[in-house]
């Protein structure tokens, strides 16, 4: 018989553990990898801290969440995870247990989307793609949150469930559309949560709740199970603490979906994140200062000019451009004819009942039946001959710093004035998505008001990597407070990359097609590959042209006599690349280990046996290039 003492006393541990550890979260470090740190040390429950952290998210008074996920819900995730943990490594499940939020336009399973229309609700059958791969990789959702009704908006207002009120003070906007996501991020509700951006509403939310958002090239984020803003614009945003974390998100949400049709794969040379580096090697553009717009906030426009001279301290080359193409192609998306894609996204709701959305909102999508196809086309070509200009103005620099936003407002002051102000907060975010650039605000400290500023590093698709290590280094000068909360970004989390580095890159030695010069280069230098040396092997080796082709191949064998020195290349790689690499190795080759000259031993790629019964010995050529001369129109026909 169970000792009715003893059950009684175990009760009153687990209840004070429970005490302990919800006073406990009001105060928890909430990155990723402080949150797992606590559950390894066991400082932490993972049962017991979702569950109040759920409650805390049920007991919000700021208007962040529409709905959240039932206590039930919450222990049948916390049972699939259990289990995934019977076949997988924690190593497996880099989000293990870490909460997130789900801005109410992305599809959740277990919970309905609204896109902040209570008549537009609906109960998707499965979850959006990113939001199922933050699953698999360990995150719990605890809920959606609160935003600018069908993402139209970057003020955070505009909703019928009441305005999202800003971390630092509630009298003043929390931006939009994102609202929810950002302050649920900045107040300690959740480590990261999900957005969407289309024309800045991931980025102005992170501005002014001083965190970080990350809109990452158009495409390479699922928009599967989005309620589209604009479709051919919109972009799902990441938003977290620290640009460390918004890199973790990135790899394990950029993910290529075919029933997106808009997804885009993502390119090697966009995979190197190397916050250690310096800022002495970059070229950033700034705006001329006519054409910096602060709206009468002379604190932001002091703390943008503090900002630029940091970066000049810091060793970045700075570089003064013409914004005025920039700015001009961000008129054309609420003067121009996208607004009408807002009004094909709910084209059968809207024409039901226009009064079914607010009135704002009514007016804004109301308008696009204004626009014809001529005028869409003509809008196109404008578009296009900025974009041309842009491109070559961005393709003399790395990337280009402006305010986020060039100043706050108060609740008062936006509901007084909503379509002006809400064109304010556009000014430096509008023309963004248009030109198919990515971008990543980093905050960049606080207004006489006490409310936070910070700043967006932009540039081309697929430069979200550098625009990451851009923003780290930023925020690592800085290590201003963590969202609201008073959390500093830790020195371990800080100095992660330095103390990771030496396992970054990884020498490959080539012999064939992919020496420099040789039809296959590209694919180490797509990959962000850069050459190290030109060398031989030792005098172990055979060399022969395979057969068949294009493209046209050595085979590099090592042998026990009779054995010649090749010459070789090697390439050193971001280790994140070598995976796809490996990938497109086509039999009969492979990579293994080959010794140079110096007796070192590197990576390189070696031949199985069986293909030399078909093969030409060329190994007194000692090279690819030497029989490359001799056999100069077969190579020439090498296909990539």
């Amino acid at each position: 018989m169970t000792d009715t003492k003893q059950v009684l006393d175990n009760k009153k541990i687990i209840d004070n553990k429970k005490i302990t550890e919800a006073n406990k979260m009001t105060t928890q470090n909430m990155t990723i990898s402080a949150l797992q740190a606590a559950y390894c040390s066991g400082e932490l429950t993972i049962e017991i801290f979702l569950a109040a952290k759920l409650q805390q998210a049920k007991d919000d008074q700021n208007n962040v969440w529409l709905s959240t996920i039932s206590e039930k819900q919450l222990t049948e995730m916390l049972t699939s995870l259990s289990n995934k943990l019977s076949t997988q490594s924690i190593d497996d499940l880099p989000l293990y247990g870490v909460p997130f939020a789900i801005k109410d336009n992305i599809d959740l399973s277990l919970l309905p989307t609204t896109a902040g229309c209570e008549a537009y609700r609906f109960q998707p059958d499965q979850s959006a793609q990113v939001v199922q791969l933050l699953i698999e990789a360990g995150a719990i959702p605890l809920g959606k949150t609160n935003l600018d009704q069908f993402a139209t908006g970057l003020v955070g207002v505009r909703s019928p469930w009441g305005a999202v009120k800003n971390s630092f003070n509630p009298d003043y906007i929390s931006g939009g559309s994102s609202s929810g996501s950002a302050v649920a991020v900045a107040n300690g509700n959740v480590s990261f949560s999900l957005g969407t951006d289309t024309a800045g509403s991931g980025r102005i939310p992170a501005a002014l709740n001083n965190i970080v958002g990350l809109k990452a090239t158009k495409g390479l984020l699922s928009c599967t199970g989005v309620v589209p803003a604009c479709k051919s614009l919109d972009c799902v945003t990441l938003l977290a603490n620290t640009v460390d974390e918004l890199n973790q998100l990135l790899d394990i949400t950029a993910k290529q979906d075919n029933n997106d049709c808009y997804s885009r794969e993502n390119l090697g040379t966009d995979a190197a994140y190397q916050p250690e580096t310096g800022f002495e090697s970059l070229k950033i553009g700034v705006p001329e200062q006519d054409q910096l717009a602060f709206f009468g906030d002379e604190s932001a426009q002091t703390l943008f000019a503090s900002t630029v001279e940091q970066l000049k301290q810091a060793g970045a080359e700075l570089v003064t451009i013409n914004f005025q193409p920039f700015l001009d192609a961000a008129t054309l998306l609420y003067e121009g004819p996208w607004v009408a894609e807002r009004y094909a996204a709910i084209e059968e709701f809207f024409i039901k009942d226009p009064k079914q959305c607010l009135p704002v909102i009514e007016t804004i999508i109301g308008g696009a039946t204004a626009h014809s196809a001529v005028s869409a086309f003509k809008a196109m070509y404008k578009l296009q001959a900025f974009k041309v200009q842009c491109d070559a103005i961005l393709a003399e620099l790395d990337c280009v710093v402006t305010p986020t936003a060039g100043t706050i407002y108060s609740i008062a002051e936006l509901e007084a004035d909503p379509i002006q102000l809400n064109s304010n907060l556009g000014y430096y975010t509008n023309f963004m998505n248009l030109l198919d650039y990515a971008a990543i605000a980093v905050p960049a400290g606080f207004l006489a008001s006490g409310l936070p500023f910070g700043v967006t590093f932009f540039g081309p698709a697929f430069s979200d990597r550098l625009l990451l290590n851009t923003g780290a280094k930023l925020q690592q000068l800085n290590n201003f407070t963590l969202g609201a909360t008073e959390q500093m970004l830790s020195k371990a989390n800080a100095n992660k990359a330095q103390a990771s580095s030496s396992a970054a890159e990884i020498d490959i030695a080539v012999c064939g097609a992919h020496l420099s010069g040789f039809p296959l280069n590209h694919q180490l230098t797509e990959r962000g590959g850069y050459l190290v040396k030109s060398t031989k092997t030792t005098a172990d080796y055979r060399f022969y042209a395979l057969a068949g082709g294009p493209p046209f191949r050595p085979g590099l064998i090592r042998v026990t006599e009779q054995g010649v020195a090749i010459d070789v290349e090697v390439w050193r790689l971001p280790a994140s690349t070598v995976g796809s690499f490996l990938q497109g190795i086509g039999q009969p080759l492979g990579l293994g280990k080959v010794e140079l000259e110096d007796g070192s031993w590197v990576t390189s790629f070696i031949c199985e046996g069986y293909a030399i019964n078909d093969a030409t010995d060329i190994s007194h050529l000692g090279s690819w290039r030497a029989y490359a001369e001799l056999n100069k129109s077969l190579i020439d026909t090498n296909e990539v």
